[in-house]
């Protein structure tokens, strides 16, 4: 008698969802443009309320279920419809909300590269963290990791901070963040990182 061949390992994508992140969708999502080619990667920070780690305020927002009166700060964004692909916690675990092939509300009006509206074609990266504040060395290692992954499916050229995109208006990930420490893990030549 013969066995059944074993199965390989299994992919690292569904689709545009990442097998090692936790799946938990948001409604703040929508088409890319035709024609759209996904070769940016744009790096934000994010904590609800800010400065607070390990709540659920950062999963809540993105899936429009933040309670607004919980916290006086968030008086200042209620109403706030916005996603991004990907969140890392401090602890390295990683979300995601949206289908990388779709396009997730993490930008803003924003210009990179040439081109205005960077939502159309990048991945949006949350971090746990405050601007300008430091990451975690479990968050570079899951960085690290999901940028390699995003890299195999993605013909991904640039990577930037909010504050690049949009300069002014906002300024995350900030100085706390170690784009050399990122170059060093990730091994892609330096003109794919900002100045």
């Amino acid at each position: 008698m013969t066995s059944a061949p074993e199965d390989g390992p299994a992919p690292l994508w569904q689709g545009g969802w990442y097998r090692f992140a936790r799946r938990l969708d948001s409604p703040n999502f929508g088409p890319r443009p035709a024609g759209a080619v996904i070769d940016l990667v744009v790096l934000h920070s994010i904590s609800l309320p800010p400065g607070e780690y390990g709540g659920e305020g950062v999963q809540r927002l993105f899936r429009n279920t933040l309670d607004w009166d919980e916290h006086p700060y968030f008086q200042g964004i209620r109403g706030l419809q916005v996603s991004a692909h990907f969140y890392v916690r401090r602890s390295g675990e990683l979300w995601q909300f949206v289908d990388c092939d779709d396009r997730a509300w993490h930008a803003g009006a924003s210009h990179w590269r040439g081109r205005d509206n960077c939502n159309d074609d990048s991945i949006g990266i949350e971090l746990e963290g405050i601007e300008g504040g430091a990451f975690e060395d479990a968050q570079y290692e899951a960085l690290d990791a999901l940028l390699a992954a995003v890299a195999q499916r993605y013909p991904i050229r640039h990577l930037a901070g909010h504050e690049h995109i949009a300069p002014g208006r906002k300024h995350d990930p900030g100085a706390g963040f170690d784009w050399r420490r990122l170059e060093r893990g990730l091994g892609w030549p330096p003109d794919c990182l900002p100045a």
